[in-house]
């Protein structure tokens, strides 16, 4: 028995004895009716609607510095998940296919589902001017739980296990072979490029693969560069480079999804710094450092701790003296003042969460146009790793007399000067060291805080005033003798300890910088 072709007929419903089943026909095609073959026929397709499976949506957002993502994100009373409210009309979320009800899955790649809502938003807030977020309708969200579905094995259906994330890899040039590292452009595709390597040289041991495809490089993308302007940028670079590589298996698998392969979702690998999360138990006379809010030489303010207690809390929990303090508690500072800060320090109780980074540091992440908080490690287990360290592996400083008293040491001007501040006793002779910076030129030489200086370039200053110092270490040029004496040993240095039994804030008016 021939049919009519069928027109305008997408879908139609049969029922059997127990189930219902919906039955698509394809319009606008002939075909003769076997009842041997009956609905298996090739022309109908037969589809289940008992249980459907959700399609999570990847919505990738741009925004221009200073303009807003345009949403909201919100926990609801009686509601699961986190949920984008308030999407602005036109706005960035807009554009790129968020919608008001759409619930979250993933920040960056990183699912978040069962995460606290204070960390889904520190999250969003430290990814920058691009955003990756995988999201889920309202309505398949709340169908997908009330079915009982695993939200994490949903994920992973649509994402490839294999698929690797990338390497953000800073490589330091070694004096022999250099970088050891070299692109070439992949035949025919404008802004790809495949790494080449030396065998062991400074970018194999930095993290490099040899085959990986190049993704970015000291903050710019390398997209739009040509081989000629990869080149130039290279040789600007100096002695130093940070880049983005991923393995070219994933990086077609990351094209595949459409998603950008961003810093914000790498593994860092040999990064010169890292924010470092402390975690302190107070004593019985507090947390045992100061908070002071200091200006750096180029204007702008740091809240900086300070002058930790001799095996006090902040000590054991490994703070080191003049690092830049982040977040308390996981909570942001920047937006904070510093009365906020030392409330907030005060209130946690007996155990307080800071995340620190050197100056140097915040330099780097800086440069790179990345937030540090983005490559976090544990200080307690930094600890331990640095505990197994030969000791032979760190050079003690030159000692003149034999009994650690006094020390000769050798500095050589940085790009942020020579890493150490002055300090005196008001309308009294003497100098002694203030402050050393992290990591800088002044404690790579042995300098410690407390140091009192007797010799400048081979000249007693022991009774000169500071300003006299001052102007002997600027007399120096680019390097710089000095002979100190350990302040456990000076009577003098003795008076200027302050009690450091509780976060305080102070003024810095003996401070000179160099």
């Amino acid at each position: 028995m021939a049919l009519q072709p069928i027109v305008k007929v997408s879908s139609c419903a049969i029922r059997g004895s127990d189930t219902s089943r919906t039955v698509e026909l394809i319009p606008h095609r002939k075909f003769t009716f076997n009842p041997k073959e009956g609905i298996d026929n090739p022309v109908m397709v037969i589809t289940d609607d008992s249980v459907s499976t959700p399609t999570p949506r990847l919505c990738v957002l741009k925004r221009e510095e200073g303009e807003s993502y345009g949403f909201h994100l919100r926990v609801e009373q009686d509601c699961q998940g986190h949920i984008i409210r308030n999407v602005v009309s036109g706005g960035v979320a807009e554009r790129h296919g968020l919608r008001d009800g759409d619930k979250l899955l993933e920040v960056n790649d990183s699912f978040i589902d069962d995460a606290p809502h204070s960390e889904v938003a520190r999250k969003i807030k430290l990814s920058g001017n691009q955003l990756c977020l995988l999201v889920l309708s309202e309505e398949e969200y709340d169908q997908a739980v009330s079915q009982g579905q695993d939200l994490r094995a949903l994920v992973r259906t649509h994402k490839d296990d294999d698929c690797k994330p990338p390497r953000l890899c800073h490589i330091s040039r070694d004096p022999a072979s250099g970088m050891g590292i070299s692109f070439t452009p992949l035949e025919g595709v404008k802004g790809r490029f495949s790494v080449s390597l030396v065998a062991g040289g400074a970018a194999e041991k930095a993290g490099v693969c040899k085959g990986d495809r190049l993704v970015w490089m000291n903050g710019a993308t390398v997209s739009d560069l040509t081989h000629s302007a990869l080149s130039r940028m290279m040789k600007k670079c100096g002695h130093q480079i940070t880049i983005l590589v991923v393995d070219s298996e994933s990086e077609q698998k990351y094209i595949q999804r459409r998603m950008p392969i961003l810093p914000t979702i790498a593994v860092p690998r040999s990064l010169p710094y890292r924010a470092r999360k402390l975690q302190l138990v107070s004593g019985s006379e507090g947390y045992g450092f100061l908070l002071r809010l200091e200006k750096s030489p180029s204007g702008r303010t740091f809240h900086v701790l300070r002058d930790m207690d001799k095996g006090g809390p902040a000590e054991k929990a490994g703070m080191r003296d003049g690092e830049l303090l982040l977040e308390v508690n996981g909570e942001l500072v920047e937006s904070l003042t510093h009365e906020e800060i030392v409330d907030r320090v005060r209130l946690s109780g007996q155990q307080v969460s800071l995340t620190t980074i050197t100056p140097h540091g915040l330099e780097f992440y800086t440069r790179l146009g990345l937030s540090p908080l983005l490559y976090c490690e544990d200080a307690a287990a930094e600890e331990e790793k640095e505990s197994s360290v030969p000791v032979s592996a760190a050079e003690p400083p030159k000692e003149m007399d034999g009994s650690g008293r006094t020390r000769l040491c050798s500095i050589q001007k940085g790009t942020l000067g020579f890493g150490f501040n002055l300090g005196c006793l008001p309308e009294s002779p003497g100098t002694f060291i203030s402050q050393v910076a992290v990591d800088g030129p002044g404690e790579r030489a042995g300098l410690v805080v407390g140091d009192v200086v007797m010799e400048v370039n081979g000249q007693n200053v022991e009774k000169k005033d500071l300003e006299d110092v001052i102007m002997l270490v600027k007399e120096g040029g680019c390097s710089l003798s000095l002979l100190v004496m350990d302040k456990t040993h000076n009577k003098k240095t003795k008076e200027t300890d302050s009690p450091a039994t509780d976060v305080t804030d102070t003024e810095d008016y003996e401070i000179t910088f160099l």
